[in-house]
């Protein structure tokens, strides 16, 4: 397995790998990571670190896995509160009430693709395997969000909801965030049809000849990091302050799961991130 990044690191604990960004470690106040395919106790196709109880494995090989992952990331697993995502653009600010949601208590929403929290404590958990993982961090306020920026979610402007929810529920100030953009599915790999194409073109707002790349056989290349970014800075982040990830998710496969890479035959990674 040869793991490149310029801005990502592959990291190692108790034998289960995991990825931080750079940027983020920096910030004492959170600890972030986002899982692999490796280091669980899954079997055959969801082999072996899969972190999604609704694809079929054995809901008691995800929960060793969780807390095999936390164990090794330095993760509370009493402290979880997950998503519930389908693909939509709900921003869910949570607190220590919540913890255990999705995880060993049962989801109590139904369209949850991102959350927010000021809370020390409260680990936040959200779901990929392809789509862009979007991590956000006040520095001035403490506040912390992650999303899952699907196509939909990434032209429904996920980002720009979580930063709105951010200021609504606890002030914060777009300058003050520093972010975090996948890892994804990435432009050299993620081909659409016209119908899909013509959404990213509707973000009229954007540079569109940056993420939207047409190709002769009538399909177009999309780059989701880039259309997250965009959306981002038109939020009012800093430029400065957002990472986009180096890694794609297509072809890192023998690392992390793809929906693309195994035609759907997969487990899930998860994005992690609480205040200490």
């Amino acid at each position: 397995m040869n793991f490149s990044s310029e801005n990502m690191s592959l990291n190692c604990s108790n034998a289960v790998p995991y990825l931080t960004y750079n940027s983020l470690s920096e910030i004492k106040f959170i600890n972030h990571a986002f899982s692999t395919r490796l280091g669980g106790v899954s079997e055959n196709e969801f082999s072996s670190m899969n972190l999604a109880f609704n694809r079929g494995d054995n809901p008691d090989n995800v929960t060793e896995n969780y807390k095999r992952f936390c164990e090794s990331a330095g993760f509370d697993y009493n402290s979880l509160t997950a998503s519930a995502q389908d693909h939509n653009t709900v921003v869910r600010a949570v607190t220590s009430a919540n913890c255990g949601v999705g995880i060993y208590k049962p989801r109590d929403m139904q369209s949850v693709d991102a959350l927010v929290t000021n809370e020390a404590g409260v680990t936040l958990v959200t779901y990929y395997a392809d789509c862009t993982p979007l991590f956000f961090v006040d520095t001035k306020k403490k506040v912390i969000g992650l999303a899952h920026a699907g196509w939909r979610g990434t032209v429904g402007r996920i980002g720009e909801k979580v930063i709105q929810k951010m200021e609504e529920c606890y002030s914060t100030d777009p300058c003050d965030i520093a972010a975090a953009i996948g890892p994804a599915i990435s432009v050299c790999c993620y081909e659409v049809d016209k119908p899909c194409a013509d959404r990213f073109y509707e973000l009229s707002d954007l540079d569109c000849e940056k993420f939207v790349f047409p190709k002769d056989n009538g399909k177009y290349m999309i780059d989701l990091l880039e259309t997250n970014r965009q959306i981002l800075v038109n939020a009012g982040v800093k430029d400065e302050n957002i990472t986009v990830s180096d890694v794609c998710t297509n072809c890192n496969s023998d690392l992390l799961w793809s929906h693309r890479a195994t035609k759907g035959k997969r487990g899930t990674m998860c994005a992690f991130m609480c205040i200490k």
